[in-house]
């Protein structure tokens, strides 16, 4: 088996940072965006898309900074994390997208990330 690498992904965000970690952190928020639906319960989330349920763990959070998940299936030293950072030039709010794949994956799961950074655009009207 391949070992998966670290990767990531920075897309300009037109909002504030308080508004975009409400729609990375809270269940209503990830639901207008990432999944279909979504349980929180003690840190578990559950993420359905199309019937088929995954399970999360938050691992680590701060207010308006950063929110990293688990997949239950990841190994423990992978996860995803969704960053909020600002431009210090342009003062422009950045999503960072950390995430863990193999390698001749990775091209596929960045391709899956737009798909859905683009979905949380349209929520954000950015």
């Amino acid at each position: 088996m391949s070992k998966k690498v670290l990767y990531t992904l920075e897309y300009p965000v037109r909002c504030s940072p308080a508004i975009l970690y409400d729609f990375l952190r809270t269940p209503t928020g990830l639901q207008e965006w990432f999944a279909d639906k979504i349980d929180e319960k003690e840190d578990q989330f559950s993420f359905s898309w199309n019937g088929v349920e995954e399970k999360a763990k938050l691992i680590d959070s701060e207010q308006d900074k950063f929110v990293r998940f688990r997949w239950d299936y990841m190994t423990k030293d992978e996860y995803f994390e969704w960053r909020i950072d600002k431009s210090e030039v342009t003062n422009q709010t950045i999503l960072i997208i950390s995430d863990f794949a193999e390698k001749k994956e990775i091209k596929d799961q960045s391709q899956l990330w737009q798909y859905q950074v683009k979905e949380l655009f349209h929520r954000l009207g950015s």
